[in-house]
């Protein structure tokens, strides 16, 4: 069973998450950790609960999702996924943060993809890769199956959809990804957001405002 620990992190309250199961193995997904304290609050629960790092996974490539990207990366000697379409995003990270007023380190560079169709793996666990762009080329949703849950990123959000005026974006696309592969999704499934608060999909396809209209 894989457990779900959610940290809000950085000026852009984004969601970052440690998904770890019974074997102690874990993931990092959109580690946005920027500052120290962010830093070590993640340290400290990695340590707490004993758990082994065993790579970082972007569901996009914004800035505020891959802050903490090269600190961990270079703590634990972990390999970072994100999906090929988003890799000129990281070109422009550092430049990206400086218009929000964030000093950012170049981040590293993504070191295997994630297509649809193929699955994370980790511990006793897996998830399944869905690509759903829109909100950037290259966004993906991670989906189990099995503990009825999706980590959507910037996709989704409770009565709301991610932005799509950043490069890459598209509005129509953006509906079509989020109507034809999330809302298909088990009704039940919980979808942890990249900012906000947690939702569902019966909740989402009932009152979602842009779902709606």
């Amino acid at each position: 069973m894989i457990k779900v620990q959610k940290f809000i992190f950085n000026p852009f309250q984004e969601n970052s998450f440690i998904l770890f199961d019974e074997t102690g193995e874990c993931i990092f997904v959109d580690m946005g950790s920027y500052t120290v304290e962010e830093k070590k609050e993640v340290l400290f629960f990695v340590e707490n609960n004993k758990l082994k790092p065993v790579m970082i996974v972007n569901t996009h490539c914004h800035v505020d999702h891959l802050l903490g990207n090269s600190f961990f990366k270079n703590k634990f000697k972990v390999s970072i996924g994100a999906h090929s379409a988003d890799e000129f995003l990281l070109e422009n990270a550092v430049e990206h943060g400086t218009v929000f007023g964030l000093e950012v380190e170049s981040p590293p560079e993504i070191n295997f993809y994630l297509e649809e169709g193929e699955k994370i793996s980790f511990g006793h666990s897996s998830l399944d890769i869905i690509h759903v762009p829109g909100h950037s080329p290259g966004s993906v949703a991670l989906f189990s199956k099995e503990d009825n849950f999706v980590i959507a990123g910037d996709v989704i959000f409770s009565g709301s959809i991610g932005r799509t005026d950043l490069p890459g974006g598209d509005y129509n696309t953006l509906l079509n990804s989020i109507r034809k592969k999330l809302l298909t999704l088990p009704p039940e499934t919980v979808v942890y957001c990249g900012h906000g608060p947690d939702t569902t999909i019966t909740e989402e396809t009932k009152t979602n405002p842009f779902l709606n209209s």
